[in-house]
């Protein structure tokens, strides 16, 4: 077998790095995942203001003691939220929210923030307020957002009202798109069911249930949808325990993340 031909090195290319500087480099930015999780969530919500949703991160999995074995140990995801909106919103936004204004009369306590980012309008809305808000989108001649593509739940943890319900509301009418979003304590996880205005929110609360647990008052049927009925916990919330996940077949079992393997 012949030697392989070299090839040219850009001007751009970075430079070299030895062994001992890439030990190092790696140590460093692994830090924060060796670092327990306790001691993290108490540093990042030290200084934290209630308004910014979690705390900050480092890793892709936070396992302590054995590392990431995911190759993401240096990543660090700072908590963030979109800040709220001033008038004018831009494009059809604010005529959403004048309508909404006189179609449900509560609005002004309703809508407790609004958000404009990456050209989306959304509508920070009081559990209490559901389902006004909801009628009033869906039946005002000036709004008509007759279709719920979709309701999804988010875990915020490290903030009080921690789990939020997500509604994207589509008007097939004027061809507009907004998004709706409730957020409760895991203490206090019930929200009014949609499904008697959106039947398309069925299965869609039933999943955001079953993965979150916001327990969605009034609907016809609230059981898992993907885990089995008898399964404990709720697999997506940030606080879920990571591997060790009995597998039922060949006698095999998933351990978790500080248990695994890992090469440096």
């Amino acid at each position: 077998m012949g030697t392989p031909p070299e090839r040219p090195v850009p001007d751009d290319a970075a430079p070299d790095q030895s062994a001992a500087e890439i030990e190092r480099s790696t140590v460093d930015s692994s830090r924060g995942a060796m670092e327990p999780d306790a001691a993290r969530l108490a540093r990042g919500a030290a200084g934290e203001a209630e308004a910014t949703f979690g705390v900050e991160r480092r890793g892709m999995f936070g396992p302590t003691g054995s590392g990431d074995t995911s190759g993401y140990s240096g990543l660090v995801r700072p908590p963030w939220t979109a800040p709220a909106a001033e008038r004018p919103y831009g494009s059809y936004f604010d005529d959403v929210v004048d309508a909404l204004a006189v179609a449900y009369p509560g609005t002004s306590e309703a809508i407790t923030r609004v958000v404009v980012d990456r050209g989306e309008l959304t509508l920070h809305v009081a559990r209490e307020h559901l389902i006004g808000v909801m009628t009033a989108l869906r039946n005002d001649e000036s709004l008509r957002f007759e279709l719920c593509s979709s309701v999804s739940g988010v875990d915020y943890l490290g903030t009080s009202q921690r789990l939020h319900a997500v509604y994207h509301l589509t008007s097939m009418t004027y061809r507009r798109r907004i998004r709706v979003e409730v957020a409760v304590t895991a203490e206090d996880p019930h929200v009014p069911s949609v499904t008697a205005l959106y039947p398309t929110a069925d299965w869609q609360e039933r999943e955001a249930y079953d993965m979150f647990g916001i327990v969605f008052d009034g609907h016809p049927a609230l059981t898992r949808i993907l885990m089995p009925d008898d399964w404990d916990g709720f697999p997506q919330r940030k606080d879920y325990p990571l591997g060790g996940v009995p597998v039922q077949y060949k006698g095999a079992t998933i351990p978790p993340p500080d248990e695994r393997r890992y090469y440096k």
